[in-house]
């Protein structure tokens, strides 16, 4: 049998169909249903909201990150076990990385067996979106777009237009028309909103004003009957459903930084180190807390500008993450992970001293400096992947480095920016820091070849000798 689920798209990035997503999300919630929500793309942030919104962790769904039958079986996995699965795309709905439209929205709905909802940005367009609509409908094969919710209406009246043209020359329903805001409830970015942690309301108080206006204005009992079409999923999802179940023997300790500097990391990161064998400490550069003894330190992404003042002030944490590289601890840090370990850090006119584990002077800018899908070969040995291997993923920095001194780089790009002129990945000791984020389901190997190397630690550190550099 099969199970509720819909798909929110877009014309375009900010359209809208984010704070759709989110109200729809908290209003169903609010109505007692259990709901797992996806985010189409790598995005972390709009991840990030959906899951405060629903209650639950959202999942990233990205064919291009990870292979399409793990797309499947992601899904499957994790949304069988719900009443709903609501995913929300990104972009348009047609965008895709090539004039073909790989990997976009729509190629995901198809994979999927998802009926498409579109949020609409109607300003200054009345009859013209009838147009836009019949154009949707037919551009590409086997979409299943099944409505409309018209967003940035200015009035009855333009609601009454764009209602009636949609209806008369279309077979496409409308479900709901949303009125012009005076002011977005969440901030945006360059690239989707911004994070909850740069966001000082109460969180609650903007899912329940979402909530209210989508219960105001969209026929959510219509979304509901539209999310309960479609085949039977079991003909369309017949996978292996994954298995992150945790390793009942923990054979190494695994630090991961995640505060409200460092919190990018994808769920089935965390798992699969988890399933081979990890006990994950979570830790915080900027709290006085003790470190357990570790063999191993992951730090990802996000946004450690932000708390600049309070990183730097912390000269013992940084102390020890210096420290820990120099003995040979395995350290894979991503982005703002590679940011923590280098030299200082220009933000605002201010320079904050890091961890100088590498000798970077980080600069942060107020446009992104790096934004989009990412890949290379990796060209020097490292204990996470070997050399030759062809690494995907995506790269999303406000940072860059403009004087760049001796470097070993292990991964050269052929699509992206990374640190320096298409090179990324530096390497130190058994050190591996980038801009680029991978996802463990598209690079199983890295999990297995992180803990790998924290193992070979901890046994050369009960045996006193010098740890080398470890490769596969």
């Amino acid at each position: 049998m099969g199970f509720p689920r819909f798909l929110l798209a877009g014309l375009k990035g900010g359209s809208g169909k984010t704070l759709v997503s989110l109200g729809i999300g908290k209003l169903l919630r609010e109505k007692g249903y259990k709901v797992k929500a996806f985010k189409k793309g790598p995005d972390y942030i709009d991840a990030k909201w959906l899951s405060l919104a629903v209650g639950e962790k959202a999942s990233n769904l990205d064919p291009f990150l990870f292979p399409r039958e793990k797309v499947k079986s992601l899904f499957f996995s994790f949304a069988s076990h719900f009443d709903l699965a609501l995913v929300e795309g990104n972009r348009g709905l047609f965008d895709g990385k090539d004039i073909q439209g790989s990997f976009s929205t729509a190629e995901l709905s198809r994979l999927l067996n998802l009926p498409v909802i579109v949020v609409a940005d109607c300003t200054k367009v009345t009859r013209t979106m009838a147009a836009i609509v019949l154009g949707l409908k037919s551009f590409e094969p086997g979409l299943n777009l099944a409505g409309i919710i018209l967003n940035q209406t200015a009035g009855p009246r333009h609601r009454q237009i764009l209602r009636e043209s949609i209806e008369y020359y279309t077979d496409v329903p409308v479900l709901g028309a949303l009125p012009k805001l005076k002011k977005n409830p969440i901030p945006e970015r360059h690239m989707g909103l911004v994070s909850d942690q740069e966001y000082d309301l109460e969180i609650e108080e903007v899912f329940s004003n979402l909530a209210r206006i989508i219960a105001e204005n969209v026929d959510v009992e219509r979304v509901l009957e539209i999310a309960n079409t479609g085949d039977d999923v079991d003909s369309v999802l017949a996978v292996e459903p994954l298995d992150f179940t945790p390793s009942s023997i923990k054979i190494v300790d695994i630090g991961v930084m995640l505060d409200k500097a460092f919190w990018f990391y994808y769920e089935e990161n965390l798992r699969l180190l988890e399933k081979h064998g990890a006990k994950l400490h979570y830790l915080s550069i900027v709290e006085p807390e003790n470190w357990p003894e570790l063999d191993g330190l992951y730090l990802g992404g996000g946004f450690p500008e932000t708390l600049a003042f309070q990183i730097a002030k912390n000269k013992e944490k940084l102390a020890l993450v210096k420290e820990m590289a120099e003995k040979g601890l395995p350290i894979y840090a991503e982005c703002g992970g590679l940011m923590l370990l280098g030299k200082e850090l220009n933000f605002a006119e201010k320079t904050y001293p890091l961890s100088n584990v590498f000798p970077l002077e980080i600069r942060v800018e107020k446009k992104p400096k790096g934004h989009g899908y990412v890949e290379g070969e990796i060209i020097l040995p490292n204990p996470y992947f070997p050399v030759g291997y062809r690494l995907s993923g995506h790269e999303f920095h406000y940072s860059h480095c403009p004087k760049v001194r001796e470097a070993r780089y292990a991964l050269r790009l052929n699509r992206g920016v990374g640190i320096c002129k298409g090179l990324d990945g530096l390497v130190y000791k058994n050190v591996f820091a980038a801009y680029t984020h991978i996802h463990a389901l598209g690079h199983p190997l890295w999990a297995e070849n992180f803990v790998l190397a924290a193992k070979k630690f901890r046994q050369l550190k009960k045996e006193s000798v010098q740890i080398p550099p470890f490769v596969v």
